[in-house]
């Protein structure tokens, strides 16, 4: 394998780091979950039904927001969040990926075992 090659394939998994790592609390799991129904919704939305504050949900939107899983769009007084796939397809494909190679080494394991 190449310098190249590897260094491609290490930039790939740093640019992933960031969704995993904002994925990683369950508050943003959550905040993801209710954007997730298609509709922008503004921080007093978010806030509804939950025990933290405006600037905590704020938080989490931001590292939301950096990490591209969530956009947010200023209309007025009021910011508006929305989810954007993107980033979760990406790192789905990266699991697939990873899933088919642990799937390929376990059939050569079992194939080594078995002979």
């Amino acid at each position: 394998m190449s310098s190249n090659t590897r260094s491609a394939g290490a930039a790939r998994r740093r640019s992933r780091a960031p969704v995993f790592a904002a994925l990683g609390d369950e508050m943003r799991l959550l905040l993801v979950a209710k954007l997730s129904s298609g509709q922008p919704h503004s921080i007093s939305q978010l806030t509804k039904g939950s025990s933290l504050t405006r600037q905590a949900i704020t938080k989490h939107l931001r590292v939301l927001e950096g990490a591209g899983i969530v956009h947010g769009v200023r209309t007025g007084r009021e910011s508006l969040f929305e989810f954007d796939p993107a980033p979760l397809d990406e790192i789905k494909e990266y699991l697939d990926l990873v899933s088919a190679q642990w799937d390929r080494a376990l059939a050569r394991l079992k194939s080594f075992v078995e002979d």
